[in-house]
């Protein structure tokens, strides 16, 4: 007997064909959600991980500043300490800068010079006086230049010629102002302790 077919096989074989696509279409989204999802749930891992160890470290962060600024506080008191103790010590020495300077200065002055003033400002020393001549007031500037261990810089402000009367005679003179540093005792010990020869002085100024 022969069979006929009357059905139509190729609409069939389309749709099976179709059938097959599709399911392996959903198989293929499904694997790739399962890996989406597996990659997703790695990711969020590694990032609360990562979460986890920033917060750490900015806990860290946090202590290490309180530190610092212990430690800041720490050393600004220190700086307070040692400027009060400075200070305290100036002190101590600057106790006999007065005698130190009047006998300084009867050293210093060559004959012929007087003052006239004398005004201090810390370690400023302003002098004025009155010379014989301009000699003098070079001969003093070199004085306290080079042979004192107590005054440095010295420095000539002002020089003016004038007259004065001495019985019925005239005599030219010189006023002056000079201005010198003087060093305090522990400036003046410091060289004398290193085994130096002292400050070195600045050269006079020319009248």
């Amino acid at each position: 007997m022969i069979l006929i077919n009357l059905l139509p096989h190729r609409e069939a074989a389309r749709k099976k064909r179709q059938d097959i696509f599709n399911a392996s279409l959903g198989a293929s989204a499904l694997a790739g959600g399962l890996v989406a999802g597996v990659i997703f749930l790695w990711l969020q891992g590694q990032i609360s991980s990562q979460e986890g160890l920033n917060n750490l470290l900015t806990q860290e962060i946090r202590k290490l500043d309180a530190q610092i600024k212990d430690i800041s506080a720490l050393e600004a008191e220190i700086a307070a300490l040692r400027a009060r103790q400075q200070a305290v010590e100036n002190l101590q020495a600057d106790r006999n800068m007065p005698v130190h300077l009047l006998s300084e200065l009867t050293r210093q002055f060559p004959e012929g010079v007087f003052i006239t003033s004398m005004r201090q400002d810390n370690q400023l020393i302003s002098l004025q006086g009155t010379a014989q001549s301009q000699e003098r007031v070079s001969e003093l500037l070199r004085n306290l230049a080079y042979h004192s261990s107590w005054f440095t810089k010295p420095e000539l402000i002002e020089i003016v010629a004038a007259n004065v009367t001495l019985g019925k005679e005239q005599r030219r003179v010189a006023n002056f102002t000079v201005r010198v540093r003087m060093l305090r005792a522990s400036e003046v010990q410091k060289p004398a302790a290193s085994g130096g020869a002292g400050p070195a002085p600045a050269a006079p100024a020319k009248p």
